[in-house]
């Protein structure tokens, strides 16, 4: 009887120890799966290659990265401007703060939101010398579906 009680015990400190450590991996399998990140030369060839890319996006910006997630709108957008200045078709947030990017990644920084300047169609941006960084959450994504589909 003793030997069945060690038995069930060690089993159970097994499938305890194995929990504690595939749970989390399982976890940010599945929180990674759905999302796909790109690097590009140029904006130009961002949009060439991805149509989800934002087509205000300057064609000759350079060093884009982009992520997304399959399973909406949430996008993140990192590029290199020439010019040091927002696209044209950028308006500024007058005040308006900014929600936070729904997604991320080591290259994109994790308070963007606290330094957005301005809308670009359905993104935030932000400016850091001549970096951009831009990001969509999926409800500016569904809004946008929305307003084009009208």
């Amino acid at each position: 009887m003793r030997g069945v009680l060690v038995a069930v015990v060690g089993a159970a400190a097994v499938v305890v120890v194995a929990a504690a450590v595939a749970v989390p991996e399982a976890e940010q399998w599945y929180d990674g799966r759905h999302e796909q990140t790109s690097s590009y030369a140029t904006g130009k060839e961002a949009k060439e290659q991805r149509e989800s890319v934002p087509r205000w996006l300057p064609d000759d910006a350079a060093s884009v990265t982009y992520a997304m997630r399959t399973t909406g709108g949430e996008r993140i957008l990192k590029a290199t401007l020439g010019t040091g200045r927002l696209p044209a078709q950028c308006v500024p947030l007058d005040g308006r703060t900014a929600p936070p990017p729904e997604i991320s990644a080591s290259w994109f920084p994790a308070d963007a939101d606290d330094a957005a300047k301005g809308r670009c169609g359905s993104y935030y941006v932000s400016l850091d010398n001549d970096t951009l960084y831009a990001w969509q959450t999926n409800k500016d994504w569904v809004e946008e579906n929305h307003r084009s589909g009208e």
